[in-house]
């Protein structure tokens, strides 16, 4: 029996960070549910059990259904018939075992039916779960959207949706249309007040993640006469009451178990969520940033998947009288896919944790004030969530699609044919640096953190944080990385009175940002593990050189050369 949990101790030394436990003291709301709930804990160790003992449920139910129907989904696929899309039967297979198994709503309230879990346990699982299927994971882990229902619908709609998302009801977010990607401003799916104050729905969405579910959140135009985000409301559609239809599913290159739709509103009941025109505004933005981290925990669990299957490979590929995993072209590529796949996982979490700090301190300011010490706070971790979130989905998901390709590589002709993992995983993998948002969108986001200084404070926070001696050399290295990054930041301002410079060297830059915080949060990851002492090293040095050629590039470049570059 396999358990994608216990048999992976970087998890549990990430679910140990010590800033957990002043986030569990504040989720919890320093324990007031023991007396309400039996399941509730009593303090800050029985937490941590908690986490631990769901943990492994979903590593077990991982390891021995989901992995295990993974080739079989692939293979299926979901099917669309009578305006219903349909799962393969080990999708089903899949649900049924994580209902059961309470693993639904598991960051939503007990008060509402579900576990209390902060963001970063609930990360943990998406991370596990995608490691088993990346397309089950968009499934199970649209769960999330729940947290938007949480924030921004009435009292009444919370205590409707939210238990049934927690009992196992599947939900989606319909955002895009046909002329409406990464624009979404230019939604145009029609809302329509009618005269009793109800709402319908009338157009078209496109590639919409699993888009049959049972409970919808709807981005719609619900302003006559406009033509931008300004006109944009979110509503919740129930299932249940009709008028959706699906016309046709995506057939997709990877991800096949996840239905990927085209629906067709005809005026569908609906209900207004929060206030109008915020849609786009307000309610997209919290619910794409929740996505965002979610597909950087799918890019590290794919990761897992890809390193863990070219590592057996390696050891038991037999050429010239040993193994292939002997030869230095083999196993430099193993260890730098090592690298990749720790360093994803320490800037998920991070972020993860910068998120439960603020939502956490938000939560609280809706039932009490906040201290002048504890909004402080929220406002800086908030930032720091705004600034994470991009590189980790950007960063991750290039990772993981550069640790598919190796996966492939290391495999040789094996990995091209479908008797191996290898192929449907490197299918998989391709989809997480294009979808909720690209990766060149995520460097759009991240780069005014590069620009305003964010990242560069940050990094002189992690150089203060204590480290283990034996790492002198990689710390040294990392402030090495630190300056070069400053001082080609510095550069890049300097120039910025030519148009489009800063936006030609913005991924440069963001890269260089997210290498040298990935190494300095390895460095930190080693002083408490140290284990990772040897990650943190190989990283390091592949990162360093990854920093030096792009600032050797924005050193050599002149801005007026911009003009060769255009089409």
């Amino acid at each position: 029996m396999a358990n994608f949990y216990t048999d992976n101790p970087e998890l549990k030394h990430h679910l140990s960070h010590p800033l957990m436990e002043k986030i569990v003291a504040l989720k919890e709301r320093d324990f007031a549910d023991a007396d309400k709930y039996d399941y509730a804990p009593a303090d800050f160790a029985d937490a941590m059990d908690s986490y631990d003992r769901v943990l492994e449920v979903v590593g077990e139910i991982c390891g021995d259904i989901v992995a295990e129907n993974a080739e079989d989904v692939d293979h299926e696929g979901a099917s669309c018939s009578d305006g219903r899309a349909h799962y393969a039967a080990g999708t089903k297979v899949n649900l049924d075992a994580t209902r059961k198994a309470g693993l639904m709503g598991m960051s939503m309230p007990r008060r509402l039916g579900g576990l209390n879990f902060p963001v970063t346990p609930y990360i943990m699982a998406a991370d596990i779960v995608s490691r088993a299927d990346a397309g089950f994971e968009n499934l199970w882990g649209l769960q999330d959207c729940a947290e938007t229902i949480y924030e921004f619908a009435n009292e009444d709609q919370k205590q409707r949706f939210i238990p049934r998302v927690c009992e196992g009801e599947t939900m989606s977010m319909d955002l895009t249309e046909p002329d409406a990607g990464s624009d979404l401003q230019s939604v145009m799916l029609k809302a329509t007040q009618k005269e009793d104050g109800s709402w319908v729905l009338n157009g078209v969405k496109r590639f919409i993640t699993n888009g049959d579910a049972d409970i919808h959140l709807v981005l719609a135009r619900s302003e006559e006469g406009t033509k931008d985000g300004r006109g944009l409301s979110m509503f919740i559609y129930d299932k249940r009451n009709g008028g959706v239809n699906v016309r046709r599913i995506e057939n997709k290159m990877g991800i096949k178990g996840s239905p990927t739709c085209e629906l067709v509103y005809k005026d569908a009941p609906a209900e207004l969520c929060g206030d109008r025109k915020l849609g786009l505004i307000k309610y997209v933005m919290a619910l794409m940033n929740g996505a965002r981290l979610g597909i950087a925990a799918q890019s590290v669990g794919i990761s897992e998947q890809a390193y863990r299957e070219a590592l057996q490979y390696a050891k038991e590929r037999q050429q010239f009288g040993k193994a292939i995993i002997e030869f230095p072209a083999v196993f430099e590529i193993l260890s730098v896919m090592k690298g990749k796949l720790d360093a994803s996982r320490s800037l998920l979490y991070e972020c993860a944790r910068f998120v439960d700090m603020y939502k956490t301190y938000e939560d609280i300011a809706k039932e009490r004030k906040l201290t002048p010490e504890e909004r402080k706070e929220m406002k800086y971790y908030s930032k720091l969530a705004d600034a994470f979130t991009p590189l980790a989905k950007g960063l991750s998901s290039e990772f993981c699609n550069q640790n598919a390709y190796d996966c492939i590589q290391i495999h040789g002709g094996s990995g091209f044919m479908k008797d191996y993992a290898c192929e449907r995983i490197y299918r998989d993998a391709r989809i997480t640096s294009i979808y909720e948002g690209t990766t060149q969108l995520q460097v759009v986001a991240a780069i005014r953190h590069v620009t305003t200084g964010t990242y560069l404070s940050r990094m002189e926070e992690y150089k203060a944080m204590p480290f283990c001696e034996e790492d002198a050399a990689i710390r040294a290295t990392l402030e090495e990385m630190t300056a070069l990054y400053a001082a080609a930041v510095e550069k890049v301002e300097a120039g910025k009175e030519q148009a489009g410079y800063v936006d030609f060297m913005a991924r440069r830059l963001v890269e260089m940002a997210g290498y040298t915080i990935m190494g300095w949060l390895l460095l930190q990851d080693a002083a408490r593990t140290r284990s990772f002492a040897k990650t943190a090293g190989v990283f390091t040095r592949w990162a360093q050189a990854q920093v030096a050629a792009h600032a050797d590039f924005i050193n050599r470049f002149n801005p007026a050369d911009i003009e060769a570059y255009k089409a």
